[in-house]
């Protein structure tokens, strides 16, 4: 035997040492991290009636994409809190997501006072926000990291025209609530009448929590319109509608999307005969013809909350399973980078949700077009589509 080979057997037990020595400080191979996302939504309170069902909507498309893998193999976490329609706990979930969290991008508000309570919050953090609410002024003017799924006022507004148009009617009197969705409604509603040739001959307005609006509908009533219009969310809308009956008003009333849903006909009761209003397709897909874009993604959204959660539909539920979808769509391939997230959202086009068909772009972050809404009547406690 050689010197070298007996120097290389005495050596080696002390390198075969050396060697599991450095292995047991290798990190052991991990699982991705998870991409976590936000969510914020009234989910108790006045306004759960929005914000329930969007909890409800984003968990379960989280799990359905879990179920499939995840995206680009992460699983996706959500984190989600209750604002109770309230701003500044908006504003304290928001930081929370944000700043303890770590979250990649965000889930709503259900709500516009709150989302625009949260904003610059987002914009500042540089974190994506897709907010649940209909106020123009989330999106309008456009900022770099705001986008939204629930339709605009503005197409609200121009829906409900539109058939007033066509009813021949000419002067109609307003009543909205104080806060920013009743706000940025009564503004839409007075800017777009001349284009529809009708006269605005009264604006009244309530508080959310008002419980009696005889007086104002009574200085409407005197002004002598063809029609009202109620732009608020409940319960407020439907005290309205029984006030009108109690009144004995005769003329047309029209409600804002922000009502449309089950509970609106809930408290509303029999006054809620005869109401009309525009909503997004969900209240009426069964109604839908074969040909219409929405209607499989409709069908399989309502099969599979209903089957899940054991309760019905509603848009607004459908507000968040868009966000999530969209959200989904932009995420694969970043890495969970906020930038990167944002910069795909506004490449999407002809997503077709829930809500309406999206085509994003850096000067568009809503999205949809008047097609995404249609107008419904009210009758024994149940939609009816307008086909004229």
């Amino acid at each position: 035997m050689s010197a070298t080979t007996s120097i290389r057997k005495r050596l080696l037990p002390v390198m075969a040492l050396v060697v599991v020595g450095l292995m047991a400080f290798c990190p052991a191979p991990q699982a991705a991290e998870n991409l976590k996302i936000g969510g914020v939504f009234s989910v108790t309170g006045p306004t759960s009636f929005l914000g329930d069902p969007e909890k409800k909507s984003m968990e379960m498309v989280v799990d359905a994409i879990n179920s499939a893998g995840g995206i680009d193999g992460r699983m996706l976490e959500a984190v989600i809190y209750d604002t109770e329609g309230d701003p500044q706990r908006a504003v304290n979930a928001v930081s929370k997501l944000i700043n303890r969290d770590g979250v990649i991008a965000i889930i709503g508000p259900s709500l516009t006072p709150t989302t625009l309570a949260v904003k610059n919050l987002a914009l500042n953090a540089k974190v994506p926000l897709i907010s649940c609410a209909a106020g123009i002024q989330i999106t309008e003017p456009v900022t770099p990291w705001v986008f939204k799924t629930a339709q605009s006022d503005v197409l609200a507004v121009a829906t409900v025209y539109g058939h007033i148009q066509r009813s021949g009617l000419k002067k109609i009197g307003l009543l909205s609530v104080a806060n920013a969705f009743g706000e940025s409604g009564k503004q839409q509603l007075e800017q777009q009448a001349p284009a529809f040739g009708l006269e605005v001959v009264a604006a009244e307005k309530f508080g959310a929590k008002d419980s009696d609006m005889t007086a104002q509908l009574t200085k409407i009533r005197k002004a002598a319109p063809d029609a009202v219009i109620c732009w608020g969310t409940n319960p407020g809308p439907a005290v309205v509608a029984k006030n009108f009956g109690q009144l004995g008003l005769e003329m047309p009333l029209y409600q804002s999307h922000g009502v449309a849903s089950p509970k609106f006909i809930e408290l509303a009761g029999s006054a809620a005969e005869g109401i009309l209003l525009p909503t997004g397709k969900i209240l009426v897909a069964g109604l839908l013809p074969a040909d219409d874009l929405q209607k499989p993604v409709l069908e399989a959204y309502i099969q599979q909350f209903e089957s899940r959660y054991q309760m019905p539909v509603s848009g607004f539920g459908g507000y968040a399973y868009d966000a999530m979808q969209l959200l989904a769509k932009a995420l694969a391939g970043t890495d969970g980078d906020p930038e990167k997230v944002r910069a795909n959202l506004e490449q999407i086009t002809g997503h077709v949700g829930v809500s309406g068909v999206f085509n994003f772009s850096p000067s568009e972050h809503n999205g949809l077009g008047a097609d995404a809404f249609v107008m419904v009547r009210i009758k024994d406690g149940k939609w009816e589509l307008i086909q004229d």
